[in-house]
This record gives C-alpha cells, sequence and structure tokens, in this order.
C-alpha cells in the first residue's frame, strides 16, 4: 500500500486523557495506524480516514485539550470522526502537526480506485489518479465502512509518467 507518511505521535487515551507515544502510519487509501513502536508489530488501533474523518483541527482549533508536559498547543491535532468522538494527537512541533494535517486531509479526499480482477461482470480499465496509483483487491473486501479491517491484502500497480501499461 502506498505510504503517505509515518512518525511518532503523541495520543490522549479516550477514558483516562492520559498521553501516550505511538508510531503512526498513514496511507494513500485512508488508513491511519498506529503501532507500540516503529518495528509494526502490535497494532494499538486503526482509523479509517476515508470513511470516518469529518474534520482535522490543529493548534488552538483544539479546544479543551492540554498538551502532553513540555509541548505546546501549537502541536496539537484533533481528527474529529463522523460518529462525533476525536482522537487527539500531538506532533514533535508545530510544523509536524501541520504536516501531518496535510496528509490526513490529502489521504481523505485523494480518489482511490477498488476493482475485482477476478469478476468478469466488474472488469473494466482503471483510471490512474495523480499520483499515478491504482489499487486492486484479489476478492473480498470485507468491512471498508467500520467495523473490522480489509480481509483481503490489497495491492498497488504504480506506472511512470507517460506509460500506458
Amino acid at each position: 500500500m502506498a505510504l503517505v507518511k509515518s512518525g511518532w505521535l503523541w495520543r490522549q487515551s479516550s477514558i483516562l486523557r492520559r498521553w501516550k507515544r505511538n508510531w503512526f502510519v498513514l496511507y494513500l487509501d485512508g488508513s491511519l495506524v498506529y503501532y507500540h513502536d516503529e518495528t509494526q508489530r502490535d497494532m494499538d488501533g486503526r482509523i479509517h480516514i476515508k470513511y470516518s474523518c469529518r474534520d482535522v483541527r490543529t493548534g488552538r482549533e483544539c479546544r479543551d485539550v492540554q498538551p502532553p508536559e513540555g509541548k505546546s498547543r501549537e502541536c496539537l491535532l484533533t481528527v474529529v470522526l463522523r460518529d462525533g468522538s476525536k482522537t487527539t494527537l500531538c506532533a514533535e512541533s508545530e510544523d509536524d502537526a501541520i504536516a501531518w494535517k496535510m496528509a490526513v486531509l490529502e489521504a481523505k479526499s485523494t480518489p482511490v480506485h477498488v476493482y475485482d480482477p477476478y469478476d468478469d461482470d466488474y472488469y473494466q480499465t482503471v483510471p490512474i489518479d495523480s499520483h499515478q496509483t491504482a489499487y486492486i483487491s484479489s476478492g473480498h473486501y470485507g468491512h471498508q465502512y467500520g467495523g473490522g479491517s480489509f480481509s483481503s491484502s490489497l495491492c498497488a500497480i504504480w506506472c511512470p509518467p507517460g506509460d500506458t501499461q
């Protein structure tokens, strides 16, 4: 899957409001996945940005949130979800918070073309988006709109600009 951005962010727990440092990975398909560490072995959670994200706020827009000790309010980042919940994060710097916001907004708005190459009724030419990437699934898609993860892996095909492959 095409990687948009990865790095360390502080995440505020939803119940006790404690800050925990996690390794975050944002993919072009809109999956924002966070792990215990950068080895990416133990997943802590996932947010499907394309389907769940309503808004992304940074800095002073993150009202009623206290940043972790030693961090500025300008480092805050809040992902507001369609169900009304929020995921509050804190970057290492104000610039990094803005970079994460831009990356999340890009992943939210970038179209992802998915089709099943083994379904003859659905076979079509998949247009290549502005990043020259198309996504193909090898069968059942699982629950895309929350309540689970994709049951089949997606793969990306990249064509150099000008290549009509």
